[in-house]
């Protein structure tokens, strides 16, 4: 039957599709969950018909489209018209409904709510990655009943005395240390790993020489770390769009604000948007700065929602609603260069209810200037190349596992759209969702 389905697979026309680029490729292991990820129970094919179909990879929406899906696996995808329905699959009628891939959370922490992974699920997020908490966080949510997402955890981020958070970081204190950390935590299944603002640079060149030795990617938090340094030094991601706001300084205010933070960890608090409301975006050292995220290939995982300051937020001053406004601005910018933006939520953000910190981050990547299609690749395909599970997950695709999100409306027009959340797939099971997204 699948090898049937495939002979069938819709060859996608989709402008603007892409692909692992070779250098990817060859750097790019077979990254695993850490979670076991239940499989079909039964053996009757599921065709969906009728969705307009975003497949992940940036082109046109294909309307009326079919997807089937047998087992775990997409079988088949295209125009109603050149895809032969097996007599025996589950159909779903998706008329009225666009299909996207499973959304991918670049940024997640649970934060001892254990339920919050089931409930991310429920609204379309089908796998996280939590870049800093030690993984025995994630046992209860792992023996609860609920369904989970794919969990790609890093351990505890990497930092320097005194760490900022230090339930959730480990101290390392020389390259030795350092090298230890990252192979011990590799070894019991770390996806990748963070670097955090305390961390100096030469520990963090350290931590990315050890990590890309075992295939693992490094992201980071780098804030007072000039974010140039700690991409030259090879990081492959880069969380939160404050972490750009030394790079963007002379070197005199940088200093200023470094020496601010390394006294008090919360000087960052009204700080960062200090300094982002008298950065200037159009210096020749922004533009250095995009030009060097383009040339490396770097992943920007900006979590603006944790941000977002508006003039009637309580406590908002000018200086907050500028600096937030100038973040969004930084954010638009460096995907018009050509920067790789991917979606992170934080998991909760002042202006979302409880779950739906994704939805509000695709919101303001739209705001920043990104179409609604690009702010969907973020959350896709692209976040699946910085996950480095591109060839399994990401997008709608012959072969590829089947996460596979069913919203109402259309998200190419109004990307309020990615709340109205109808039906998740996670590993070709259906999933228990609420009837309406907020």
């Amino acid at each position: 039957m699948a090898a049937c389905l495939i002979a069938l697979s819709f060859a996608s026309p989709y402008e603007g599709a892409t692909q692992l680029s070779k250098r990817e490729a060859q750097q790019a292991p077979s990254i695993r969950e850490v979670n076991s990820v239940a499989r079909p129970d039964g053996h009757r094919p599921v065709a969906i018909v009728g969705a307009t179909l975003i497949d992940g990879r940036g082109g046109a929406a294909l309307p009326d489209s079919v997807v089937i899906v047998s087992g775990e696996r997409i079988v088949a995808v295209g125009r109603r018209s050149s895809v032969r329905l097996p007599t025996d699959a589950e159909v779903v009628d998706a008329k009225g409904l666009t299909l996207l891939p499973g959304l991918i959370d670049a940024h997640f922490h649970i934060d001892g709510d254990e339920s919050l992974p089931a409930v991310f699920l429920t609204h379309g997020v089908t796998s996280v990655r939590d870049p800093g908490q030690w993984s025995e966080e994630y046992e209860a949510a792992r023996k609860a009943a609920a369904p989970i997402p794919r969990l790609f955890l890093t351990g505890p981020h990497f930092d320097s005395p005194p760490p900022a958070f230090p339930q959730d970081s480990i101290i390392v204190r020389d390259a030795e240390e350092a090298r230890s950390a990252v192979k011990r935590f590799a070894d019991e299944g770390a996806s990748a790993f963070k670097v955090y603002f305390r961390l100096p640079l030469g520990l963090i060149k350290v931590v990315v020489e050890t990590a890309h030795a075992r295939g693992l990617p490094v992201t980071s938090h780098l804030e007072i770390v000039n974010a140039a340094d700690a991409i030259r030094a090879g990081v492959d991601g880069v969380e939160h769009v404050t972490s750009f706001g030394t790079a963007l300084l002379s070197w005199r205010e940088a200093e200023k604000y470094r020496q601010a933070v390394l006294a008090d960890n919360n000087a960052r608090r009204e700080g960062r948007y200090r300094v982002w409301s008298g950065v200037d975006l159009d210096s020749p050292r922004a533009r250095t700065l995009f030009d060097l995220l383009v040339e490396r290939g770097t992943f920007i995982s900006p979590t603006l929602a944790v941000f977002e300051r508006r003039a009637d937020d309580k406590q908002t001053t000018e200086m907050h609603v500028l600096g937030f406004k100038k973040m969004l601005d930084f954010v638009g910018r460096a995907r018009r260069r050509g920067a790789r933006i991917v979606v992170g939520s934080h998991s909760a953000v002042p202006h979302a209810e409880r779950g739906w910190a994704y939805q509000r981050e695709l919101e303001l990547l739209v705001e920043s200037g990104l179409t609604p299609m690009q702010a969907i690749v973020a959350g896709t395909m692209e976040n699946a190349r910085f996950f480095r599970i591109a060839e399994r997950l990401g997008s709608i695709e012959t072969g590829k596992l089947a996460d596979i999100v069913l919203v109402e409306g259309d998200p190419l027009k109004n990307i309020g759209a990615m709340r109205r959340v109808k039906r998740v797939m996670l590993n070709g099971r259906w999933i228990v969702t609420s009837a309406e997204g907020k």
